[in-house]
């Protein structure tokens, strides 16, 4: 039985020489961060869409959100993913209509369980009446199911991740998942068995990232991109409702405290919490699998942005990658021990 391994087990290993000279003027990041905010309704909503498209994130908008104010927002739809569970793609497939979908609108199937084979079915339907749909999907956490998702050709991202996100209980009281790094590593083989073959899935990680170093790894690993919910939960821009003191405050007045020093603390849930299933519409709540905390805003996503961008482009100097594609799944690592891991931990 092979070990599998997390982020805190691997460190990234600079090349023995780099012609890199500016991290800024030789390495080319792309129009947008290798980044997409979780789809969940404590981090994004029609009202703070703004701040994370001028901060270059790649938004997935959360099942909160209707299809009808998605369309009706002063928004260009197809920059942006709309959620949607399984029983609405079954309705629009089968009672409603593929065809109310704007052309080349992107979706995720948003699933817990990725790995149902009706998943899949549903995917193919879509793409043999409306091929221009673009397809998210997820959640899976066995590599093989990659591998499956690209026999099937049905699909364009795949979330990868089950029970690491910080408002997710699946793994912990269902002892279902895959160590996130070994996940993302092991995709990355099969990625590249299969790069001859055409298109396949990006690799969407999704799940527990704790910060800038994780995220790096993640992408460092084989992730195209990485899924992030807690973190810019923290960011005082982010849609958690805002508190001071127990005391509710409207998004103005809490980002005016927060500049000048004041506490102020952001409501983050997970999605499949019960308050989370009513607000999606559920008349029949499940038991929760996920939690709903109060943590204090610590940053401004400008700030935070700025700082990832700096630490990406630093770990790809090292390394010598002046792109994303020379850097994602094609960057060395050493696994290390916990006393290694110490050392730098600070």
């Amino acid at each position: 039985m092979n070990k599998k391994f997390d982020f805190n087990d691997v460190i990234l290993v600079p090349e023995v020489t780099t012609d890199i000279i500016s991290r800024y003027k030789d390495i080319d990041l792309g129009e947008n961060l290798p980044l997409f905010t979780a789809p969940m309704d404590s981090v994004i909503d029609l009202n703070n869409i703004d701040i994370f498209l001028k901060n270059k994130i790649n938004v997935v908008l959360p099942r909160t959100v209707s299809l009808g104010q998605f369309y009706h927002a002063n928004i260009n739809h197809i920059d942006h993913f709309i959620s949607f569970g399984l029983e609405e793609i079954r309705q629009l497939l089968r009672k409603t209509n593929i065809f109310v979908f704007k052309e080349n609108q992107k979706i995720l199937i948003d699933v817990a369980n990725g790995h149902m084979e009706e998943i899949a079915d549903l995917c193919q339907e879509i793409k043999k009446i409306r091929p221009d749909i673009i397809i998210m999907v997820g959640n899976i956490a066995n590599p093989k199911t990659y591998e499956y998702y690209i026999q099937k050709n049905c699909v364009d991202y795949i979330r990868v991740g089950i029970g690491n996100g910080g408002g997710c209980l699946t793994t912990k009281n269902a002892t279902i998942g895959y160590p996130m790094a070994s996940l993302i590593s092991e995709i990355n083989t099969i990625k590249i068995k299969y790069q001859y073959r055409g298109k396949i899935p990006y690799v969407v990680a999704d799940g527990g990232m704790k910060d800038y170093s994780d995220i790096i790894l993640a992408l460092a690993l084989g992730a195209d991109y990485v899924m992030v919910g807690s973190i810019f939960n923290k960011a005082i821009e982010s849609c958690g409702k805002n508190y001071l003191w127990k005391i509710g405050l409207n998004q103005k007045l809490a980002i005016k405290l927060f500049d000048i020093g004041f506490p102020i603390k952001k409501r983050f849930r997970g999605m499949s919490t019960k308050g989370a299933q009513k607000d999606m519409g559920k008349k029949i709540l499940k038991t929760s699998e996920g939690i709903v905390n109060y943590r204090k805003a610590e940053y401004h996503i400008r700030g935070w942005v700025e700082n990832f961008d700096h630490y990406l482009r630093s770990a790809m100097s090292y390394t010598n990658k002046r792109n994303l594609n020379e850097f994602i799944g094609r960057t060395k690592f050493e696994f290390i021990t916990k006393n290694a891991y110490d050392r730098f931990n600070k």
